[in-house]
Protein backbone atom coordinates (compact mmCIF):
# COMPACT_ATOMS: atom_id res chain seq x y z
CA UNK A 1 0.00 0.00 0.00
CA UNK A 2 1.06 3.68 -1.18
CA UNK A 3 1.96 5.84 1.92
CA UNK A 4 3.55 9.54 1.80
CA UNK A 5 6.16 10.45 -0.16
CA UNK A 6 9.88 10.31 2.27
CA UNK A 7 11.12 12.57 2.78
CA UNK A 8 14.58 14.08 1.53
CA UNK A 9 17.61 13.49 3.81
CA UNK A 10 18.98 16.24 5.69
CA UNK A 11 22.38 15.67 6.73
CA UNK A 12 22.62 17.49 9.84
CA UNK A 13 18.93 18.00 11.29
CA UNK A 14 20.42 20.28 13.70
CA UNK A 15 22.33 22.27 11.72
CA UNK A 16 20.60 26.01 11.52
CA UNK A 17 21.42 27.99 8.25
CA UNK A 18 21.14 32.00 8.50
CA UNK A 19 18.10 33.03 6.08
CA UNK A 20 17.79 37.21 5.20
CA UNK A 21 13.97 37.84 5.00
CA UNK A 22 13.59 39.24 1.48
CA UNK A 23 10.28 40.09 1.54
CA UNK A 24 6.71 39.85 3.73
CA UNK A 25 3.87 39.72 2.09
CA UNK A 26 0.32 40.31 4.18
CA UNK A 27 -2.21 37.50 3.23
CA UNK A 28 -5.10 38.15 5.59
CA UNK A 29 -5.45 39.15 8.94
CA UNK A 30 -2.75 37.87 11.57
CA UNK A 31 -0.82 36.17 8.61
CA UNK A 32 1.46 36.93 6.47
CA UNK A 33 3.95 34.73 3.87
CA UNK A 34 7.76 35.16 5.04
CA UNK A 35 10.14 35.25 1.72
CA UNK A 36 13.24 33.76 2.45
CA UNK A 37 16.80 33.87 1.12
CA UNK A 38 19.78 31.48 2.41
CA UNK A 39 22.71 33.66 2.85
CA UNK A 40 24.93 31.15 1.79
CA UNK A 41 23.94 31.20 -2.25
CA UNK A 42 24.98 27.59 -2.05
CA UNK A 43 22.68 26.43 0.31
CA UNK A 44 19.54 28.77 -1.61
CA UNK A 45 20.29 26.55 -5.13
CA UNK A 46 20.65 22.97 -3.47
CA UNK A 47 17.75 23.83 -1.02
CA UNK A 48 15.25 21.17 -2.28
CA UNK A 49 11.87 20.40 -0.82
CA UNK A 50 8.55 18.24 -1.32
CA UNK A 51 4.94 19.53 -1.15
CA UNK A 52 3.88 19.00 2.20
CA UNK A 53 7.08 19.54 4.31
CA UNK A 54 7.89 22.14 6.90
CA UNK A 55 10.99 24.23 8.41
CA UNK A 56 12.46 24.56 11.81
CA UNK A 57 12.01 28.69 11.80
CA UNK A 58 14.36 30.64 14.60
CA UNK A 59 14.06 33.70 15.89
CA UNK A 60 17.08 34.71 18.09
CA UNK A 61 16.73 34.83 21.44
CA UNK A 62 13.01 33.57 21.39
CA UNK A 63 12.88 29.96 20.05
CA UNK A 64 12.09 27.80 17.11
CA UNK A 65 8.66 26.89 15.42
CA UNK A 66 7.67 24.32 13.00
CA UNK A 67 6.27 25.96 9.26
CA UNK A 68 5.20 24.81 6.42
CA UNK A 69 6.78 25.68 2.91
CA UNK A 70 4.15 27.53 1.01
CA UNK A 71 5.92 28.03 -2.14
CA UNK A 72 6.01 26.33 -5.51
CA UNK A 73 9.04 23.51 -5.16
CA UNK A 74 10.52 24.66 -8.74
CA UNK A 75 10.76 28.16 -7.62
CA UNK A 76 14.22 28.90 -6.77
CA UNK A 77 14.37 32.32 -5.84
CA UNK A 78 12.73 32.35 -2.22
CA UNK A 79 11.23 29.88 0.54
CA UNK A 80 8.91 31.01 1.30
CA UNK A 81 6.25 30.12 4.53
CA UNK A 82 2.42 31.42 5.49
CA UNK A 83 3.07 32.07 9.00
CA UNK A 84 -0.07 33.22 11.50
CA UNK A 85 0.06 34.29 14.46
CA UNK A 86 0.06 31.82 17.51
CA UNK A 87 2.72 32.23 20.15
CA UNK A 88 5.60 33.52 21.18
CA UNK A 89 7.53 32.57 18.46
CA UNK A 90 5.47 33.80 15.39
CA UNK A 91 4.66 36.61 16.95
CA UNK A 92 8.63 37.85 17.72
CA UNK A 93 8.20 36.75 13.74
CA UNK A 94 5.52 39.03 12.54
CA UNK A 95 7.17 42.00 14.43
CA UNK A 96 10.25 41.52 11.88
CA UNK A 97 10.81 43.68 8.77
CA UNK A 98 12.79 42.42 5.45
CA UNK A 99 16.26 42.43 5.93
CA UNK A 100 16.23 40.90 8.99
CA UNK A 101 18.37 37.66 9.77
CA UNK A 102 16.65 34.40 11.16
CA UNK A 103 18.01 30.29 11.27
CA UNK A 104 15.76 27.28 9.18
CA UNK A 105 16.86 23.63 9.44
CA UNK A 106 15.28 21.36 7.63
CA UNK A 107 13.02 20.48 5.34
CA UNK A 108 11.53 17.85 7.39
CA UNK A 109 8.78 15.72 7.62
CA UNK A 110 6.93 13.38 5.33
CA UNK A 111 5.06 14.93 1.69
CA UNK A 112 2.04 14.90 -0.41
CA UNK A 113 1.56 11.49 -2.04
CA UNK A 114 2.01 12.72 -5.87
CA UNK A 115 3.05 9.53 -7.13
CA UNK A 116 -0.25 8.03 -6.63
CA UNK A 117 -2.02 10.90 -7.75
CA UNK A 118 -0.91 10.11 -11.56
CA UNK A 119 -3.91 9.63 -13.64
CA UNK A 120 -6.21 9.94 -10.97
CA UNK A 121 -8.61 12.74 -10.07
CA UNK A 122 -7.31 14.82 -7.18
CA UNK A 123 -9.71 16.50 -4.58
CA UNK A 124 -7.82 18.77 -2.02
CA UNK A 125 -9.87 20.66 0.97
CA UNK A 126 -8.61 23.09 3.02
CA UNK A 127 -9.55 25.04 5.85
CA UNK A 128 -8.09 28.71 6.83
CA UNK A 129 -4.11 28.77 6.92
CA UNK A 130 -4.97 24.54 6.20
CA UNK A 131 -4.06 26.05 2.10
CA UNK A 132 -0.68 27.26 2.86
CA UNK A 133 0.49 23.66 3.17
CA UNK A 134 -1.29 22.39 0.10
CA UNK A 135 -0.37 25.00 -1.79
CA UNK A 136 2.67 23.57 -3.29
CA UNK A 137 0.67 20.17 -3.92
CA UNK A 138 -1.44 21.96 -6.37
CA UNK A 139 1.32 24.05 -8.21
CA UNK A 140 2.83 20.29 -8.89
CA UNK A 141 -0.51 18.74 -9.49
CA UNK A 142 -0.90 21.72 -11.91
CA UNK A 143 2.51 21.02 -14.04
CA UNK A 144 1.62 16.73 -14.16
CA UNK A 145 0.71 15.61 -17.71
CA UNK A 146 -1.98 12.99 -18.42
CA UNK A 147 -5.71 12.59 -17.49
CA UNK A 148 -7.34 13.41 -14.49
CA UNK A 149 -8.84 16.31 -12.87
CA UNK A 150 -8.23 18.98 -10.24
CA UNK A 151 -10.50 20.66 -7.59
CA UNK A 152 -9.63 22.95 -4.92
CA UNK A 153 -12.39 23.23 -1.96
CA UNK A 154 -11.24 25.83 0.45
CA UNK A 155 -13.22 27.38 3.04
CA UNK A 156 -12.83 30.39 5.54
CA UNK A 157 -14.60 31.62 8.22
CA UNK A 158 -14.92 34.62 6.74
CA UNK A 159 -14.26 35.98 2.93
CA UNK A 160 -11.49 38.34 4.57
CA UNK A 161 -9.69 34.97 5.52
CA UNK A 162 -9.24 33.53 2.48
CA UNK A 163 -5.42 32.87 1.29
CA UNK A 164 -3.97 33.50 -1.51
CA UNK A 165 -7.33 35.21 -3.61
CA UNK A 166 -4.72 36.55 -6.18
CA UNK A 167 -3.73 33.33 -7.56
CA UNK A 168 -7.60 31.64 -7.78
CA UNK A 169 -7.98 32.71 -10.96
CA UNK A 170 -4.89 31.94 -12.84
CA UNK A 171 -5.20 28.27 -10.96
CA UNK A 172 -8.56 28.34 -12.94
CA UNK A 173 -6.88 29.48 -15.90
CA UNK A 174 -4.38 26.43 -15.76
CA UNK A 175 -7.58 23.58 -15.28
CA UNK A 176 -8.46 23.71 -11.82
CA UNK A 177 -11.92 23.55 -10.42
CA UNK A 178 -11.88 25.98 -7.74
CA UNK A 179 -14.47 26.16 -5.40
CA UNK A 180 -14.73 28.69 -2.35
CA UNK A 181 -16.83 29.19 0.72
CA UNK A 182 -17.16 31.23 4.07
CA UNK A 183 -18.78 30.27 7.43
CA UNK A 184 -19.90 34.07 7.32
CA UNK A 185 -20.51 36.57 4.23
CA UNK A 186 -19.30 39.79 4.34
CA UNK A 187 -20.59 42.66 2.47
CA UNK A 188 -19.95 41.94 -1.38
CA UNK A 189 -20.15 38.07 -0.97
CA UNK A 190 -21.62 36.67 -3.40
CA UNK A 191 -19.85 33.01 -3.59
CA UNK A 192 -21.21 30.41 -0.68
CA UNK A 193 -21.74 30.40 2.68
CA UNK A 194 -21.68 27.20 4.93
CA UNK A 195 -19.02 24.97 6.15
CA UNK A 196 -16.65 23.09 3.26
CA UNK A 197 -17.30 19.69 3.79
CA UNK A 198 -20.95 20.94 2.30
CA UNK A 199 -18.96 21.29 -0.83
CA UNK A 200 -17.18 18.03 -0.98
CA UNK A 201 -20.83 16.91 -0.75
CA UNK A 202 -22.40 18.56 -3.85
CA UNK A 203 -19.06 17.99 -5.81
CA UNK A 204 -19.71 15.60 -8.93
CA UNK A 205 -17.23 12.25 -8.55
CA UNK A 206 -17.36 10.44 -11.59
CA UNK A 207 -14.98 7.79 -10.57
CA UNK A 208 -14.15 7.38 -6.61
CA UNK A 209 -12.12 4.18 -7.66
CA UNK A 210 -9.54 7.01 -9.07
CA UNK A 211 -9.91 9.74 -6.98
CA UNK A 212 -6.97 10.63 -4.14
CA UNK A 213 -8.03 13.22 -1.42
CA UNK A 214 -5.59 15.76 -0.32
CA UNK A 215 -7.27 17.74 3.12
CA UNK A 216 -5.64 20.06 5.96
CA UNK A 217 -7.17 22.28 8.40
CA UNK A 218 -8.66 22.20 11.84
CA UNK A 219 -9.06 18.49 12.71
CA UNK A 220 -12.79 18.76 13.18
CA UNK A 221 -13.09 20.01 9.25
CA UNK A 222 -10.74 17.20 8.26
CA UNK A 223 -12.51 14.86 10.49
CA UNK A 224 -15.72 15.12 8.78
CA UNK A 225 -14.35 16.20 5.48
CA UNK A 226 -13.24 12.20 5.56
CA UNK A 227 -16.64 11.20 6.85
CA UNK A 228 -17.98 12.73 3.49
CA UNK A 229 -15.26 11.33 1.47
CA UNK A 230 -15.92 7.65 2.66
CA UNK A 231 -19.49 8.24 2.05
CA UNK A 232 -19.45 9.31 -1.60
CA UNK A 233 -16.93 6.14 -2.05
CA UNK A 234 -13.54 7.05 -2.02
CA UNK A 235 -11.34 4.23 -0.41
CA UNK A 236 -10.03 5.05 3.05
CA UNK A 237 -6.24 4.49 1.38
CA UNK A 238 -6.72 7.41 -0.78
CA UNK A 239 -7.42 10.21 1.71
CA UNK A 240 -4.44 12.00 3.28
CA UNK A 241 -4.53 14.44 5.82
CA UNK A 242 -1.90 16.71 7.29
CA UNK A 243 -1.32 17.10 11.06
CA UNK A 244 -0.46 20.31 13.09
CA UNK A 245 1.36 19.43 16.57
CA UNK A 246 3.29 21.05 19.18
CA UNK A 247 7.15 20.20 16.84
CA UNK A 248 10.45 21.29 19.26
CA UNK A 249 13.12 18.97 17.66
CA UNK A 250 11.67 17.46 14.04
CA UNK A 251 13.16 14.84 14.49
CA UNK A 252 11.51 12.49 16.48
CA UNK A 253 13.08 12.37 19.97
CA UNK A 254 11.26 14.92 22.32
CA UNK A 255 7.83 13.24 22.08
CA UNK A 256 5.78 16.41 21.90
CA UNK A 257 4.47 15.69 18.95
CA UNK A 258 3.73 11.90 19.48
CA UNK A 259 -0.10 10.74 18.67
CA UNK A 260 -0.84 7.23 19.20
CA UNK A 261 2.58 5.40 17.70
CA UNK A 262 3.03 8.46 15.37
CA UNK A 263 5.32 11.45 15.77
CA UNK A 264 3.74 14.06 13.72
CA UNK A 265 7.29 15.93 13.25
CA UNK A 266 8.97 12.60 11.90
CA UNK A 267 6.34 10.26 10.56
CA UNK A 268 3.95 13.44 9.22
CA UNK A 269 2.54 15.81 8.82
CA UNK A 270 1.03 14.12 6.01
CA UNK A 271 -0.38 10.91 6.94
CA UNK A 272 -2.48 8.63 5.35
CA UNK A 273 -5.94 9.00 7.15
CA UNK A 274 -6.14 5.31 8.35
CA UNK A 275 -2.82 5.28 10.34
CA UNK A 276 -4.05 8.24 12.30
CA UNK A 277 -8.29 7.64 12.70
CA UNK A 278 -7.99 5.77 15.82
CA UNK A 279 -6.62 8.78 17.73
CA UNK A 280 -8.07 11.93 16.41
CA UNK A 281 -10.99 11.94 18.71
CA UNK A 282 -9.18 10.68 21.90
CA UNK A 283 -9.32 13.73 24.27
CA UNK A 284 -5.22 15.36 24.91
CA UNK A 285 -3.61 13.63 21.97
Amino acid sequence: MAIATPARCVTDPWKSFPARIARIRPEVPGVATFELVFEDAAVQRDFVFLPGQFNMLYVPGVGESAISISGDPVDRSCVPHTVREAGNVTHALSRLRPGATIGVRGPFGSSWPLEECRGCDVVVVAGGIGLAPLRPAVHELLRREGDGTLTLLYGARVPSGLLYRDQFDQWRAQGCDVRLTVDRAEPGWSGEVGVVTLLLDRLPIPRPERTVLLTCGPEVMMWYTVQSALRRGIAVERIYVSLERNMNCAVGLCGHCQLGPEFICKDGPVLRFDRVSPFLKVHDL
